[in-house]
């Protein structure tokens, strides 16, 4: 483990914000820190510990540290809320947890990222918050001892603008299948200076927002492979479905507000932007969205809907949206005894307090598994419910199964290359680093 804990030279990898004490979130002045403030900040306040989380999810950064600062001054004990930088979760762990001062809460994705942190995890079998979860399929467990929580259970597909798709002369309705899909999206492209607006967002490649291609996208041909094959993971995938994923993505590329050769510098916000700006009727996101779709004069409920990505694949008239988590608090067992248990404590009180309960459910739009959630008003969650009681099977997260980061940015990179030039032949660059590169990384990850 010392290797994943060597310094590492971060670049704008961190969006920091401390929280102690009465202190409040920052102001967009000079955002980073050292982890030394957090230990003055102990001192400074009296508590008995303090709480380091290393968030994963930028979007959710301030109702963090608002509710961080809330946990503070109702109690005293110092929380200081760190959030990476989208997709450098991972690289910033390890800087991290190499100082003095590391984390006392970070995540794991799953199995895979567990296999790296495993020896840093606190048992939380017995602790207040393992006993809050309303399933063990929540607890990333071996044997009796559990490793990690689940705190969010999350969903993602096409996020619809009603309205204009009605402008176009369709309804939802309209798209049960990938065939449909193509043909609304492509009767949209063929009209879209008429129309003033494109069929999907632009499928930005940089780091705010290839994860939505290289792995959200990417889990539907890994699923259907695991559900035709019986499976739930492998050491070797075999692109069975990657003819459908070529198809999506040359949806996606060829019917957006930009031209494809483009896509390498748009982000995240540009996708969003578009989006919110009525520039295009479709947008692949999660229910983590809502919130940034419908504050502050955006989108009402009425305008918006949440439907499958259909990929040609599997039985389309009762598929789901893609429903699960790759969220997993871990406690520090490296850190002092004060810390853990003043991290124990920040955890539980997240997720049994009014506060916490409601901002997790309201703010940050979390489905959330303990038995003191509150019912969720994002309307993507609500969705997500309904097709399930309709009979429509969830579309399970398998991303957690991906052998690396590494093989991720290889697929990104390949499905940037032929956005620029779609050719068979770069299309083929896509397929060897997602099935070559798949066996190569696993190999690695797993010392064979």
């Amino acid at each position: 483990m010392n290797k994943k804990l060597l310094a590492l030279t971060l670049s704008g990898a961190l969006a920091v914000s401390m929280l102690a004490g009465c202190g409040g979130s920052s102001n967009g002045g000079d955002t980073s820190t050292s982890t030394d403030t957090k230990a003055d900040t102990t001192e400074a306040s009296g508590a008995e510990g303090s709480v380091y989380y290393l968030n994963f999810k930028p979007e959710q950064d301030q109702q963090w540290q608002d509710l961080a600062k809330a946990y503070t001054d109702e109690t005293g004990v110092p929380v200081t809320v760190v959030t990476a930088a989208s997709g450098n979760y991972e690289t910033t762990l390890m800087s991290e947890m190499g100082k003095s001062g590391a984390p006392t809460l970070f995540q794991v994705n799953g199995p895979v990222g567990l296999a790296n942190w495993k020896d840093y995890c606190y048992d939380l079998a017995g602790s207040d918050i393992y006993g809050q979860l309303t399933s063990d399929n929540y607890a990333l467990k071996e044997d009796d001892t559990v490793y990690g929580i689940a705190y969010v259970i999350e969903s993602y597909g096409l996020i619809v603008n009603k309205t204009l798709l009605e402008k176009a002369g369709y309804t939802i309705d309209d798209i049960q299948s990938f065939a449909d899909l193509k043909k609304v999206a492509e009767d949209i492209t063929a009209r879209s200076s008429e129309l003033g607006f494109a069929a999907f967002t632009s499928a930005g490649m940089d780091g705010s927002s290839d994860w939505r291609f290289k792995t959200h996208l990417a889990n539907l041909p890994i699923y259907f492979e695991y559900q035709t094959d019986g499976i739930s993971s492998t050491d070797a995938i075999k692109g069975t479905y990657l003819d459908n994923y070529r198809d999506m993505w040359d949806l996606y590329i060829n019917n957006s507000t930009c031209d494809p050769k483009e896509l390498s510098a748009k982000t995240g916000d540009d996708s969003r932007n578009e989006f919110l700006a009525g520039d295009a009727v479709f947008f692949q996101n999660g229910s983590w969205e809502y919130a940034n779709l419908t504050g502050d004069g955006g989108y009402t409920d009425d305008d918006l809907a949440m439907i499958p990505i259909y990929i040609g694949a599997g039985d389309e008239a009762n598929q789901g949206l893609c429903t699960g988590t790759e969220n997993y608090w871990c406690v520090n067992n490296q850190a002092d005894e004060a810390d853990i248990k003043a991290t124990l404590d920040f955890m539980n009180w997240c997720v049994t307090s009014e506060l916490g309960t409601k901002t997790m459910a309201e703010d940050m739009g979390f489905v959330i598994p303990f038995k003191g959630a509150q019912e969720s008003k994002n309307l993507f969650v609500k969705q997500d419910a309904e097709y399930t009681a309709e009979g429509k099977t969830p579309v399970s997260w398998n991303f957690t199964t991906m052998p690396s980061e590494e093989w991720k940015n290889g697929v990104g990179q390949a499905l940037t290359a032929y956005a620029a030039d779609q050719t068979d032949a770069n299309w083929a660059g896509v397929v060897s680093a997602f099935v070559d590169g798949w066996a190569t990384e696993y190999q690695m990850a797993n010392g064979q």
